[in-house]
């Protein structure tokens, strides 16, 4: 559904977020442009690193043949399906293959073929058109949602876990706000619970859940986002940071491999940090707990239009790191 600006500030954020999405699609269909005007057979390339500098259809059909374990294929063809999640108006779904394709955490398809045998493989697409890596938005959903999620692929939580992340979010009638007596000489951020600050005995048990289920959440998070998704992706291709003109870096990696590295890189825990910003800055020497595992950063969504959303965001500069 389109967002209705609520002032002039708020119709500027939403043109912004259009903007970004419409650059992130345009990259997309580009490098499905690149793969498509290839002459082929190709060639499995070795890829010494994740983070690699050149052509990203050719990378980018590299890691695909190795995922595949094929040393080279016949064709490729590649589809865009980036613009199905934020598609406004027109047909709102295609088929690929024959399936009709609604919503799909896939950005690209690519479809292989080596003789008679074809595979379609899916490609998450992430990019930075910054000079500095920043952090790239992984999945966006509601506190109820994301425990829903996590109980379809059998991790249990139970009503205490939920009540915890409704806090965490500040879902209506979960909030400081409406507890008089907690909200009276509240003198930090009214319209939610800080991690800190929610049920403790729900709080144990989703930290508990991260910890013993990091892989498995991880993989959840990178895959999963569409409850019916007939093309999850098994490849991730990240535009690392803006370069300049003639030259562009790819982090590239299939899915396990991604999940594996960032359960190395660290196990569940949490950074301390200060509100310095906005209507609800923190008063001096308070700080709060931000939730995170291996890559994965956990927050609130605080944006206007989506105050109490559920976000994962993979850390600026992840690929660096692992």
């Amino acid at each position: 559904m389109a967002l209705k600006p609520t002032d002039s500030q708020h119709a500027l954020q939403i043109l912004a977020g259009k903007s970004g999405r419409k650059r992130g699609h345009k990259f997309e269909s580009e490098l499905t442009n690149l793969i498509n005007s290839r002459t082929f057979p190709a060639q499995a390339n070795k890829l010494n690193s994740n983070v690699i500098k050149g052509d990203p259809a050719v990378l980018l059909i590299s890691k695909a043949l190795r995922y595949l374990n094929w040393e080279q294929c016949d064709n490729v063809t590649a589809i865009a399906l980036g613009a199905l999640a934020t598609a406004e108006e027109g047909k709102k779904w295609l088929k690929v293959n024959g399936i009709a394709v609604k919503a799909c955490k896939s950005d690209i398809l690519l479809t292989l073929s080596k003789g008679t045998t074809v595979e379609t493989v899916g490609v998450s697409v992430k990019q930075c058109y910054t000079r500095r890596p920043t952090n790239a938005q992984l999945y966006f959903t509601t506190a109820t949602a994301f425990c829903r999620l996590l109980e379809r692929n059998d991790i249990q939580v139970t009503e205490n876990a939920i009540i915890a992340l409704r806090q965490f979010c500040g879902d209506k009638g979960y909030r400081p706000l409406d507890e008089p007596e907690i909200l009276r000489g509240r003198n930090t951020n009214p319209r939610r619970y800080f991690w800190e600050e929610t049920q403790s005995r729900g709080r144990k048990e989703l930290e508990k859940i991260m910890s013993s289920k990091q892989n498995e959440i991880t993989k959840l998070l990178l895959q999963k986002a569409y409850p019916d998704d007939p093309f999850p992706p098994y490849l991730l291709i990240h535009k690392t940071r803006k370069l300049d003109e003639d030259e562009q870096e790819f982090a590239l990696y299939d899915i396990d491999e991604l999940v594996n590295l960032s359960r190395e890189y660290s196990g569940f825990s949490t950074k301390l940090y200060t509100v310095r910003k906005g209507q609800y800055k923190d008063p001096v020497g308070i700080q709060h707990e931000a939730p995170r595992f291996g890559i994965i950063q956990m927050q609130r969504g605080g944006q206007k239009q989506h105050p109490t959303q559920l976000q994962f965001n993979l850390q600026a500069g992840y690929f660096y790191k692992i």
